[in-house]
């Protein structure tokens, strides 16, 4: 079959790779249909992970069921299924109080596992025509009737979806309350949506970026340029001075300052400044134990420099990590089916496989208008 392929930093190729089979009873078996391209996706493609040469990428997928192993029963041949990033066995200490972004039996030595990517087990991704789906009872999320349909729209709860929703759960918001989002790249945006469809009052997004401004906007969320001026004191300005009731982190350990210069603790000390006091902040975006790429030595071990002095005061609480897909995907599937929600806003290309590479590229850089992309293997170059 096609993958597309890591070879090293900014090189990624579409190859032929072997084809996935059935290894365990539990297996089942999924060829591709919709599969994003992640903004985590691009820590890996700038060389800032420890990912391997030879692996396929790809952690956002959805498809249709070709083959399931012995020992599994509810899900069929045919079914049309959304995949979480996260691959959970169901029955480990983590799994079973529903953490499954921390799972405790598929990545040997460590904890959490994830199609193609780095650090979190041997799995290939699914930038690829099939994906092996390991606990495939558990994992597979079968989709209504609709799928193929609304295959743009279901492929995000594989992923950013719930992840934006859970930087809303972490952050603690509430119905009625306001919340500041650093960070209106596709993670972001569906925080900002998340938000709006929870019914905060005011959601205001942070990025210098005019196309995912412009998409903020298109929902309701009030843009914030911070290349036009401080982001806290324009936050401050829109709140009476007291900061919004709850901040969202969705960029990570590689976020800049307008100028392109990378600060890791840019965003966390904003949001230290932009939320008020005994406010919530929920940090989805990525950051690392260890950075052997960041530009200073303190970045490099994985720490940053943090105003705990004011955080301290303030009285904030903050919750941090990875999204337990599960615990919100057949929430958010249904309100997609029932035509509350229609993430696909966000997408601006879907591509076939073969122009993965370009596409990278394209989204790496931040090029005007790349603000998510969907590659269907099925469509022809």
């Amino acid at each position: 079959m096609k993958g597309l392929v890591y070879n090293g930093p900014r090189d990624v190729a579409v190859l032929d790779v072997a084809d996935p089979k059935i290894e365990r009873a539990t297996d089942v078996l999924v060829r591709i249909t919709r599969t994003n391209i992640c903004g985590s996706d691009l820590h890996m493609y700038e060389g800032r992970t420890d990912m391997q040469p030879g692996r396929v990428l790809g952690h956002e997928n959805l498809g249709q069921v070709v083959e399931v192993g012995a020992a599994v029963d509810r899900i069929k041949v045919g079914d049309w299924v959304c995949l979480p990033f996260n691959i959970s066995c169901g029955h480990c200490r983590n799994c079973e109080k529903g953490l499954t972004a921390f799972c405790l039996t598929l990545n040997p030595g460590a904890v959490g596992a994830a199609y193609g990517f780095a650090g979190m087990g041997p799995y290939n991704g699914g930038q690829a025509e099939y994906l092996r789906v390991p606990y495939g009872d558990f994992n597979c999320l079968r989709l209504p009737p609709d799928a193929e349909a609304k295959q743009n729209d279901y492929v995000m709860v594989a992923d950013i979806f719930p992840t934006g929703w859970h930087a809303t759960r972490l952050a603690g918001l509430e119905p009625g309350e306001s919340i500041v989002i650093y960070g209106a790249g596709p993670v972001g945006l569906m925080a900002a949506y998340a938000a709006m469809i929870q019914g905060a009052s005011h959601v205001m997004v942070v990025d210098r970026c005019p196309d995912r401004l412009k998409l903020a906007a298109s929902i309701g969320a009030v843009p914030i340029d911070d290349s036009k001026g401080s982001p806290v004191d324009q936050v401050l300005a829109l709140t009476n001075g007291s900061g919004a009731d709850r901040g969202a982190e969705c960029v990570g350990y590689q976020c800049c300052d307008p100028q392109g210069h990378e600060h890791s603790n840019l965003t966390m000390n904003n949001l230290v400044r932009s939320v008020r006091f005994a406010g919530g902040i929920g940090v989805v975006g990525v950051f690392i134990p260890k950075d052997p790429g960041a530009p200073d030595p303190l970045a490099k071990e994985g720490e940053i420099v943090f105003d705990n002095g004011l955080f301290w005061f303030k009285g904030q609480r903050i919750g941090t990590g990875q999204c337990n897909v599960k615990a919100y995907n057949r929430q958010l599937r249904d309100l997609i089916h029932m035509g509350r929600a229609k993430p696909s806003f966000i997408v601006s290309h879907v591509l076939p496989l073969a122009k993965a590479p370009d596409a990278y590229e394209h989204f790496d850089k931040r090029d005007f208008g790349w603000t998510k992309v969907v590659l269907d293997p099925a469509l022809s170059p």
